[in-house]
């Protein structure tokens, strides 16, 4: 195995970022460096002045396909001028072609007419040539050859450590059309020794036309390997946007809405007799700042049946695609447009790179999202709306200030002057069943105990003690309700068990099925539906263990109030004078 890190604190070397002797946190020795004579870089574990012969280049890298290449060229007024040239990117709009670098200005980019870019790539196209492409990958993959051959080593003894403890029908690939999916695809189908495994496909309704390209093709190609769509038929996501704002990247409810709760559903549905079920990862820790902080293994914070593995999360850009080209593998052709990753293409997380791409190359998705952008940013109060959004400080956006449907975070009540520990709930949409099913976590509902003509219904614990007293009449908006007895939902004193009631109020005047509360319900205990307007929440009370994570997971106990709760806001409780 390749020492390519080291554990500074006990001066060890290692083959992974987590040390043998003391389990922290290790620092990547690996460098990329020119090796002028083959005009390929080099990836070797070391510092700079280790390597006199070699000049070094960065800390990672990735090749650069002829399309890309092409648009380059076009960008800079030279077209096909680099044809015959080894081309390679780092970070930062560097490009490297030949040992020689050249930074491109990503933020002046923005303002070059795409109509203009898309005639010239189409007019060049014709002239393209992928043989000196494929010339100076080669002498890469030979180069590179014991590195990639240590690392799909580690990789494989790994998968096949962690299999050890689940049934082959307990396992699935996770399959996003990316890059590091279709790595950790192929590894694991190498180290199960069957092509059969599942591979499960989170179809956010958003992904790149090249992806569902690439995942058809890919389905062709691997007959036998069941690839499942995981798909949230019930929203669409530019509507979405108009009734509750755009995504951000201090709030990404698209990931909740369309990945998490569609990926929730189909493992509840494929493994619903599993306690837990191991998924294979793509995710890297050099991927992003924030991906660097994962564990190789652990338990989805997101879908709690989930145990992850992620076999590949010390690997670079430049190993994934040394991977994909030494095993000839297909894959997602966006990333030979220049796209450094694939997911969403209107992800706020994306690069203004990825943006510009996607005006060349997706005109039509990204005009629709910029109007739908715009619109909101006229919505909320902006004063000039369209250089909010192409400027990108839409991204930056927190809460639901100036949104209509944020209103319905805030639960309005006051103490009953007549009864203690009771409370009158105005409520922002009629009473209807719904309402019932959420009081169903607090314990069973029983409608004979209290008064018919009162509309009483009881919520009863474990001991069969009354712990609520629900009042109010279907198609009415007043509530009453009343603390009978503690603890509810562990709640041990007034004020708590009043703020858990609040929780399902919340959900109840927000809901639009985002799906999160799915994902979190390990008994598979909730269903949710939303046809023609309507809302159907149901909790199963045989399956419902009273475990009060529906209820606890999320601050005040919606996500959806989460996403829309402005950053200035202290409160979304609304209480009478007399209260105050």
């Amino acid at each position: 195995m390749l020492q390519n890190y080291i554990c500074l604190k006990c001066n060890v070397k290692t083959d992974t970022s987590i040390c043998p002797v003391c389990g922290g946190k290790t620092v990547n020795l690996t460098r990329v460096f020119w090796d002028k004579q083959n005009n390929i870089p080099l990836l070797l574990p070391g510092e700079r002045n280790e390597y006199p012969e070699f000049t070094y280049v960065s800390s990672d890298i990735r090749p650069v396909f002829p399309e890309e290449r092409l648009l380059i060229e076009i960008l800079i007024g030279e077209p096909l001028k680099y044809i015959d040239s080894s081309c390679w990117s780092t970070s930062g709009g560097v490009y490297i072609f030949d040992g020689d670098k050249i930074k491109i200005s990503i933020k002046d980019l923005r303002y070059r007419d795409s109509d203009t870019i898309r005639e010239e790539y189409e007019k060049y196209s014709k002239s393209n040539r992928y043989d000196a492409f494929y010339h100076y990958v080669d002498f890469f993959i030979q180069a590179n050859k014991e590195r990639i051959l240590s690392l799909t080593t580690e990789a494989l003894d790994y998968i096949n450590e962690k299999k050890e403890k689940f049934d082959f029908n307990s396992m699935f690939v996770s399959f996003s059309g990316g890059k590091d999916s279709t790595v950790v695809s192929d590894l694991v189908m190498r180290a199960l020794g069957t092509p059969k495994v599942l591979h499960i496909f989170g179809d956010t309704t958003l992904e790149f036309p090249e992806t569902y390209e690439y995942v058809q093709r890919f389905k062709k190609d691997h007959r036998m390997t069941p690839v499942l769509s995981a798909k949230n038929k019930e929203k669409n996501f530019n509507e979405l946007c108009k009734v509750i704002g755009p995504p951000s990247r201090t709030m990404r409810w698209c990931c909740t809405v369309f990945k998490t709760g569609a990926i929730t559903q189909y493992i509840n549905t494929m493994f619903k007799n599993k306690v837990k079920v191991l998924t294979f990862y793509g995710i890297r820790h050099s991927e992003s700042t924030s991906r660097s902080k994962y564990d190789r293994e652990s338990d989805s914070p997101k879908i709690t049946k989930q145990r992850t593995v992620s076999p590949i999360i010390d690997w670079l850009d430049a190993d994934v695609w040394l991977y994909i080209l030494s095993r000839k593998l297909d894959f997602n052709e966006a990333y030979k447009k220049g796209f450094s990753r694939v997911g969403c293409w209107c992800c706020p997380n994306n690069s203004q790179w990825s943006e510009i791409l996607s005006k060349i190359f997706h005109q039509n998705d990204y005009n629709e999202f910029r109007n739908i952008l715009i619109e909101n940013a006229i919505q909320i109060g902006k004063p000039d709306p369209e250089e909010y959004v192409d400027s990108g400080a839409w991204k930056a956006k927190q809460g639901g200030d100036g949104i209509e449907y944020s209103k319905r975070r805030i639960v309005s009540f006051e103490p009953c002057a007549t009864e203690e520990n009771a409370f009158n709930y105005e409520l922002q949409k009629p009473i209807d069943q719904n309402l019932y099913e959420l009081f169903k976590p607090f314990g069973d509902l029983n409608y004979d105990l209290g008064n018919k003509r009162l509309n009483e219904v009881y919520i009863l614990g474990k001991d069969k003690k009354v712990l609520l007293k629900l009042q109010g009449r279907i198609g009415e908006t007043h509530l009453k309700v009343t603390i009978v007895n503690l603890p509810i939902a562990r709640a041990k004193t007034i004020r708590d068990a009043e703020n858990k009631i609040k929780c399902q109020l919340t959900k109840f005047q927000m809901c639009l099925n985002c799906s999160a509360c799915m994902s979190i319900c390990k008994y598979d205990a909730i269903k949710i539906r939303f046809q023609d307007g309507k809302l159907d929440y149901k909790v199963n009370e045989h399956k419902c263990v009273h475990c009060y994570e529906c209820i606890n997971h999320f601050i005040s106990g919606c996500y959806l109030r989460k996403v829309l709760t402005s950053k200035n806001y202290n409160s979304d409780s609304k209480v009478t004078k007399e209260q105050k």
